[in-house]
This record gives structure tokens, C-alpha cells and sequence, in this order.
């Protein structure tokens, strides 16, 4: 019985209101003017990395805890601070508290300094628990509104796929490269999914080795507008690397700006970078986004989420 009354709870939540990439951040004006309120912004309203032009991580939105009221409550992302609380000092990482799905970060301190210094030392847990809620609700949208005959097509030629949400067409289909891009009058959001034999030695994942292997499939899959012009990776900024496991999956993901070679196009992609089951074969799953008349995060983060619900044959969700 309370399994059914949490689970009917959780069905009769509103939805989340608020655009994409915003937060609400619930604290007094004079600490969100003073040192707390620094340090919010350097973590959560820093550059977002590899945009050719300077956009913030996330659009933040100051709202003092007396204004905090039902309207605001419903906000798919809030920061709530809980100063002079006699509850434990820390964070808690809560979901679907007022609205669904919705990402609440709870600061507990008894003052300002004191909240300061516990967000500052959570800071990579803060932006990965919203970068996480901000992906899981494309990935679920993706899902709910998928053009359903492109993933089984890109699964026959590489044993797995990311799951398309309408409006995207699959423009190129081969034995090892594959194209996927949702094109409108003045933006592009693509993907490109390939494979390559895998040599299984130590520097097979390397940004060099990854980066010189796209460059060379881009040269062969991907002309440009004109003559002798292709896709490329940019060398204005030095691609970066991590390595990353989600949901059982391991990959290098390389961030970096792509731009066509003799002619004037470019911008962000994210590629990740993983072994077959099997262990024979490198695949490559890419998001990149060409939008020259608009901010790119968000493009970039709704195209890069797609990649993040690669599902290989035969698993479940």
C-alpha cells in the first residue's frame, strides 16, 4: 500500500516549468550579492566549455526565500539554500520534490560563510547531479517522441544506437559511418555514428589517436557546401578528454570545435569513443551542432544527451 500511495503521489505532480538550462537559486539578495553568491555563479555560471563564443553553463535566476512561492516551486532546477538551519549541515540531492522531473539541490548551513564553503567543496557533485537531471530529460523525451526507424537501421550496422527524437532523418547509411541530423533553415544538431578496427594497445583512446581517426573518417563521409572542402576538427582550442562510465557503458569523450576545411563553417562537438562487446571494434558516437545565428549551449546539450541514450541490441532501458 505505500509503495501504490508513493507511486500515485509522484503521478499527480505537476510538470516542471522554466526553460532548459536555467536554475532558480533561492537565497537572500544580500548573500546572493556577497561572497556566497560568488560562488554560485563561478560554479554554475562559469563559460560553458568549448562554444566559440562565451555563453554561461547554466542562465541563473536569484529568487529570495520569502518570494519563493508556488510559481517558482514548480522550476524543473533549484539551488535552495537553508541558512541558519538546526538540520544537519551538508547538501541533499533530491528529485521530484514539487514537480516532475525535477532537480533540487538543498544547502543546509547555519550562515552564509558556512554554505559558501560546503558549496564550494561539492561543487563537481553540484553540476553533475543538474547536468544529469538536464540530460535524463531529453533522453526521456527522446524516448517519448522517437522516429522510430532510425535506431533499428544505425543498430543493424554497429550492434547499438542512441534513440532519435522526431525531427531527426538519417542523411547517410554505410557499413561503418552513419549520419543523423535534425536540419531547420538556420540550425543544425547531427550526429554521426562509426567504427573502426580496434588495435587493443594502450594508446588506442588517446585525444590524438581519437582525433586523428575523425579526421580522417570526416575527410571521406562529410563534404562541404563546395569543391575540396570537408569536416574537419578545429585547432583554435585543443580537443579535451575524459573518461567517463554511465548507465554500464565506459568511453573516452573528447570535447573540442569542429570546422570545414577551406571554407568558413564551425562549431562544438562531443564524441565518445568505446569498444564493441566484443572488444574488435571502436565506435564513435558524435554530437555536433552548426547554429552561426544563435547561443549553441543549448543545441549543444540536447544533441549531446541523444548520444548519452546509446542502448546496445537486446538491453532494456
Amino acid at each position: 500500500m505505500a509503495l501504490t500511495s508513493c507511486k500515485n503521489t509522484k503521478a499527480l505532480l505537476p510538470n516542471v516549468s522554466g526553460k532548459a538550462g536555467e536554475i532558480i537559486v533561492v537565497i537572500d539578495k544580500g548573500d546572493w550579492e556577497g561572497n556566497l553568491g560568488t560562488k554560485v555563479r563561478e560554479l554554475l555560471a562559469c563559460d560553458c566549455p568549448y562554444l566559440a563564443q562565451k555563453e554561461p553553463l547554466y542562465t541563473l535566476v536569484n529568487v529570495p526565500p520569502g518570494s519563493f512561492g508556488d510559481l517558482f516551486k514548480v522550476h524543473r532546477n533549484i539551488v535552495y539554500f537553508n541558512l541558519g538551519s538546526q538540520a544537519d549541515s551538508g547538501i541533499l540531492y533530491r528529485r521530484d520534490v514539487w514537480a516532475a522531473p525535477q532537480c533540487l539541490v538543498q544547502v543546509n548551513a547555519r550562515d552564509a560563510e558556512s554554505a559558501a564553503e560546503i558549496f564550494d567543496a561539492d561543487g563537481k557533485t553540484i553540476v553533475s547531479f543538474i547536468e544529469q537531471a538536464e540530460r535524463d530529460r531529453v533522453i526521456r523525451n527522446s524516448i517519448r517522441y522517437e522516429e522510430r526507424e532510425i535506431a533499428p537501421k544505425v543498430a543493424e550496422v554497429f550492434g547499438g544506437s542512441p534513440h532519435f527524437p522526431m525531427g531527426y532523418k538519417l542523411k547517410k547509411l554505410t557499413e561503418d559511418f552513419a549520419w543523423i541530423a535534425d536540419e531547420k533553415q538556420f540550425t543544425m544538431q547531427g550526429i554521426f555514428v562509426y567504427k573502426y578496427p580496434a588495435k587493443q594497445d594502450a594508446g588506442e583512446l588517446t585525444v590524438e589517436r581519437i582525433v586523428a581517426k575523425r579526421n580522417e573518417v570526416l575527410k571521406d563521409n562529410v563534404p562541404g557546401m563546395f569543391e575540396n572542402t570537408w569536416m574537419t576538427t578545429g585547432s583554435y582550442m585543443l580537443p579535451q578528454i575524459e573518461f567517463l562510465r554511465f548507465r554500464g557503458r565506459e568511453f573516452a569523450q573528447v570535447r573540442g570545435l569542429w570546422e570545414v576545411e577551406n571554407d568558413y563553417m564551425g562549431g562544438p562537438f562531443v564524441s565518445q569513443s568505446f569498444y564493441s562487446p566484443d572488444g574488435s571494434e571502436v565506435i564513435v558516437a558524435e554530437a555536433f551542432v552548426y547554429a552561426p545565428k544563435y547561443d549553441k549551449r543549448q543545441y549543444l546539450r540536447q544533441v549531446e544527451s541523444i548520444i548519452y541514450s546509446w542502448e546496445w541490441n537486446g538491453s532494456a532501458e
